[in-house]
């Protein structure tokens, strides 16, 4: 027998969703409660169109990334300053711990004293997703093979190539992993302060007006968008680290 494609699966599987989906819809018969995928499609297609929604993609998104960048290269730096200063690790430990176990609803009353509602999305996408990044960073760098350190430092290697043909292999699993859970996390904890503190133009404000005006097939094209977008921010900063990867790769062949 033909073993079916991947591609064909995944589309399979989706339809399935979307049919129990659209039959759901059907049976429970009211726009409030819920909406069906052609009509939620129709609402997005109505959406595109306009420049205000465009506005709060670029609003939203812009934000929530320049966080997720901020906190991707903060935990980067404590990352590796935690493993290369055991007392650094030992004092900056408690931060990390806090900022993990902290509900996300705490921060955001905060943040509207501090940032005010327009800066919200940035401070709290950086909040949660710093503490991944540094976590990962973390133990990535401990799992570096002894063996090949204890190589480097008998031929006296110098830190930067250490760092990119050793250290580079062991923790670049690692940070994709972490991207992989902290972009999604990051992006819809970002919104979700947005729709408390419903700064102008932005997706949460879209939200929150759906939510007052029981649009349901408004919040759930607003939330089909949301997914796009967060997917596609996703695919495109995991493309960027995989090719910082590869280059890595080459330079250490070009110069081995």
């Amino acid at each position: 027998m033909h073993k079916l494609p991947d591609w064909f699966k995944k589309a399979a599987v989706l339809l399935f969703w979307l049919l129990l989906w659209q039959i759901s819809s059907l049976l429970i018969h009211n726009r409030i409660l819920l909406v069906g995928p052609f009509e939620t499609l129709r609402t997005l297609c109505g959406q595109i169109v306009t420049p205000s929604f465009w506005r709060a993609v670029c609003f939203s998104a812009g934000r929530i990334s320049l966080g997720f960048m901020l906190a991707f290269f903060s935990g980067l730096l404590t990352g590796s300053l935690s493993y290369r200063k055991s007392s650094f690790g030992s004092f900056w430990a408690p931060l990390i711990q806090s900022v993990k176990s902290i509900p996300v609803a705490c921060f955001v009353i905060l943040a509207l004293i501090w940032t005010g509602a327009a800066n919200l999305s940035i401070f709290i996408s950086f909040l949660v997703v710093y503490p991944i990044i540094h976590t990962n960073t973390l133990e990535g760098l401990k799992s570096t093979d002894p063996l090949l350190l204890e190589m480097a430092k008998v031929f006296r290697v110098p830190f930067h190539r250490k760092a990119l043909c050793i250290y580079r292999l062991s923790l670049y699993p690692y940070l994709v992993s972490a991207c992989k859970t902290a972009l999604g996390m990051g992006f819809k904890s970002g919104i979700a302060a947005e729709v408390i503190g419903v700064p102008d133009g932005s997706i949460g404000e879209g939200l929150y007006r759906a939510k007052i005006y029981l649009s349901t097939p408004e919040l759930f094209s607003w939330t089909l968008a949301i997914i796009l977008v967060s997917a596609a921010l996703e695919k495109l900063f995991l493309l960027l680290l995989k090719m910082i990867g590869q280059k890595g790769g080459q330079k250490k062949d070009g110069t081995g």
